[in-house]
């Protein structure tokens, strides 16, 4: 199970926010992209660009978790 530790690690989950999360960065974050092709009402997406999306979206969910996580312990704690 020590592999599954990364997903627990703050400066890895950032670094994949920072990296898989927004890359390719120019002309804009690829992520931003999807999300403005889907408030659009995403049309055209087909099967390979859900994933894309879903791909690009992971990073953000596991530090999403992180924080809640984090933040249920401190409220536990005190």
């Amino acid at each position: 199970m020590g592999g599954l530790n990364i997903f627990n690690d703050w400066k890895m989950v950032i670094l994949m926010c920072l990296t898989l999360g927004l890359a390719p960065f120019f002309p804009e974050p690829h992520l931003v992209g999807k999300i403005r092709w889907i408030a659009g009402g995403a049309n055209g997406m087909a099967l390979m660009d859900w994933l894309d999306f879903f791909w690009h979206l992971l990073p953000w969910l596991l530090l999403i978790r992180l924080a809640v996580i984090k933040l249920k312990r401190q409220t536990l704690a005190n």
